[in-house]
């Protein structure tokens, strides 16, 4: 097991390693006095791990209960938010209860929001089991829901008292869900530089978990604890993001999020190619890196629909936008544009 330290406003570690999901109830002993602990997991996740979890929970002194709500995006929304509100109230969990995370990258993002929300503040545990969820969303204390104008439009900046990250739970994933999570690993290498880039084209991901899983997770520990509340650099974690969020929401979230963050990258590699601020070589570089873990880098969105869904992005602020350029593998810039300007790297990302 690997421990990962993130000395943000609430400190925590992230844990990573084999055979941790049978090792909650010990894990979260350690920062939480036992106390009632509320699992908040999908259909799909609960049907595959929720009992392991539960049985862990309890033989550690804590008491359990589970709200399960059906599995994917279109969950991840005011309703079902609303619905795990009440379900907690019901139940009288208090705030010295704790709240339990079990899944992916939505779970994660919908539970840390009730913990965030519920009684003003209640501890809350990650337990990721996805790909996407150990690398990115389950590390830095985003949480959020989805409005219908688009992702991510609710939320709040809410910590976890502790990250448990088993790997040994995404045996369990579709590939395609694996892919995505892949997406998200891509991006962290372009971001971080060679060392993790060069590491992904030679070897693939499923081969090195756990040295990829820590390395994605140190380096968004150390962008997040010099810009926790998203006002500078942590934006450069967007990179991809514009564009993809805008797919994302055009193909009606039938496209997955790491899907379409990889169509997001590749578009922003394609146009700051085309604006001469990346060369070719490492265009081509992105590009070749995103195919060999089976990701697609085109979409038959129009830049008009694109455009579109960005004008309701949250980051946003006096009509001007920060899109996130890979100018260098390991060297990304943020780049400050009007809206105006947007569409016309749109254009230019999504043409053949």
């Amino acid at each position: 097991m690997k421990t990962i330290h993130v000395a943000a406003s609430k400190q925590y570690d992230v844990l990573v390693g084999a055979g941790l999901l049978d090792r909650t109830g010990e894990l979260a002993a350690r920062v939480v006095t036992p106390c009632r602990a509320a699992i908040l997991t999908d259909d799909t996740v609960d049907s595959l791990y929720g009992a392991r979890a539960a049985a862990s929970l309890e033989a550690a002194g804590f008491r359990t209960l589970k709200f399960v709500f059906p599995h994917g995006e279109s969950s991840k929304n005011l309703a079902v938010f609303g619905q795990a509100l009440n379900f907690l109230a019901e139940n009288h969990l208090s705030r010295t209860d704790l709240i339990v995370a079990l899944g992916g990258g939505v779970v994660g993002d919908l539970a840390g929001f009730v913990a965030a929300c519920y009684l003003r503040g209640v501890r809350f545990l990650q337990i990721p089991t996805t790909l996407l969820a150990a690398v990115d969303s389950s590390v830095g204390g985003k949480t959020a829901v989805d409005l219908s104008t688009g992702k991510n439009l609710a939320g709040a900046f809410w910590q976890p008292a502790l990250v448990l990250c088993d790997y040994e739970t995404l045996s369990t994933l579709p590939e395609r869900t694996f892919r995505e999570g892949c997406a998200e690993v891509v991006k962290t290498g372009v971001l971080s530089g060679e060392d993790l880039f060069s590491a992904l084209a030679a070897k693939p991901i499923a081969e090195q978990l756990e040295d990829v899983i820590c390395a994605c997770v140190a380096y968004k520990r150390d962008i997040v604890c010099g810009d926790e509340f998203d006002r500078g650099q942590r934006q450069l974690l967007n990179l991809g993001h514009t564009i993809g969020h805008a797919v994302e929401a055009c193909s009606g979230y039938a496209l997955f999020h790491g899907e379409c963050v990889a169509i997001g990258l590749a578009a922003v590699a394609r146009a700051a190619c085309r604006m001469g601020l990346t060369a070719p070589e490492t265009r081509d570089r992105i590009l070749a890196l995103l195919r060999q873990y089976g990701l697609p880098t085109e979409t038959d969105f129009t830049a008009a629909q694109l455009f579109d869904v960005c004008c309701s992005d949250k980051k946003i602020a006096a009509g001007t936008i920060r899109l996130v350029v890979p100018e260098a593998v390991g060297g990304c810039t943020l780049r400050p544009m009007a809206m105006a300007e947007l569409r016309g790297w749109i254009e230019k990302g999504i043409a053949p």
